[in-house]
């Protein structure tokens, strides 16, 4: 796997995606639910887009768009 931002990005959503309850912790095998720290990475993911805006290319802006929208609409629906 190459390091590249794309990579971070993913990395960071499946990280969200376990703290949602969404994916099993790849440690424990269990889904677990700490949406304090979902918020955390989705606004970390949200800092990341803010601060490397204009330098990104448009396949890699558009991954950052749809990964915080599917995210974001994920924790609405989990904080209901």
């Amino acid at each position: 796997m190459e390091a590249d931002f794309s990579t971070l990005i993913s990395s960071m959503a499946m990280e969200a995606l376990i703290f949602l309850g969404e994916i099993p912790n790849p440690m424990s095998k269990k889904k677990e639910e700490n949406l304090d720290q979902a918020k955390f990475v989705i606004d970390t993911i949200s800092s990341l887009k803010e601060k490397t805006k204009g330098n990104l290319t448009a396949e890699e802006a558009n991954q950052i768009d749809n990964i915080l929208y599917e995210l974001r609409t994920k924790f609405v629906a989990k904080k209901k």
